[in-house]
């Protein structure tokens, strides 16, 4: 018996942890959006699915450096095969990102910078330094045809915002729809939203699109700001953070291990 029971453990053991993880997951999830009306009490900007952009003004210093940061995206999509999906960052993300057509240059997670690919996009790190409670930052490289199913974020205290970088000229046919709002990205222009509202994206073009995604702390009163640190710690404590930290080193490595093939085969020519 002891003989039979031995190889099912580790399934068993699979198993339970993965259903741990949904409970853990949802029970995150269902606190953070019962607090959603506390936490739109708090806000210093409102609660409103499309901000006007004069409240952020890092928005603006990003726009107007967004060819500098171009640059060094193109340089990066030289690799594009060494871009780990966004799937295979986070296996949090599979009911919204099912295959490699949406990939993700990391560039902060968790309010860390990812100093291997900092190195690539040394400017645009510089420049999201200067982001204000910065929490996570990442090129988001969407293929052609794909449709981003509608979904909501995590937390309220949370806001998103995207700098457009590489737009189809079909940009009629790019778009994500926030709430009832819909909007085009325009290369060179950024904008901010709440993720919490319910949203979808669709790039229903034969080219790439690609933004600079970052993640930042909502202008929040004393309260507001003291659940977020809550909110933080635990979760941290969960696997929804530990798995991307875990992959991040790795994910890395292979980057550059794809950029020094590239440079050893150029300079072997």
């Amino acid at each position: 018996m002891n003989a039979t029971a031995g190889p099912r453990q580790p399934g068993t053991l699979a198993r339970l942890a993965k259903r741990r993880r949904k409970r853990v997951k949802k029970f995150g999830k269902n606190f953070i959006r019962n607090m959603s009306g506390f936490i739109a009490n708090q806000s210093l900007v409102g609660d409103v699915p499309v901000y006007d952009n004069a409240d952020f003004p890092f928005v603006k210093t990003l726009e107007d450096n967004w060819q500098a940061i171009r640059g060094e995206l193109d340089e990066i999509l030289k690799h594009r095969e060494a871009i780990p999906s966004f799937v295979e960052l986070s296996q949090d993300q599979k009911k919204i990102a099912s295959d490699e057509r949406w990939r993700t240059f990391l560039l902060y997670g968790f309010g860390k910078p990812m100093a291997s690919n900092c190195r690539h996009a040394p400017k645009t790190a510089e420049l999201l330094s200067r982001v204000p409670n910065l929490q996570t930052a990442f090129f988001s490289i969407l293929g052609p045809h794909y449709h981003v199913p509608p979904h909501r974020g995590v937390s309220k205290t949370i806001m998103r915002s995207h700098i457009g970088l590489i737009v189809p000229k079909d940009r009629e046919n790019c778009t994500i729809r926030i709430a009832d709002q819909t909007v085009a990205w325009t290369e060179g222009k950024g904008f901010v939203f709440d993720d919490t509202y319910d949203h979808e994206v669709w790039n229903n073009t034969d080219e790439d699109r690609v933004v600079l995604l970052f993640d930042f702390n909502r202008p929040m009163r004393f309260w507001g700001r003291a659940l977020h640190r809550t909110f933080l710690t635990g979760l941290q404590m969960t696997a929804y953070y530990r798995e991307p930290k875990r992959k991040m080193p790795d994910i890395g490595a292979r980057f550059e291990a794809a950029v020094k093939r590239s440079q050893d085969y150029l300079e072997g020519s």
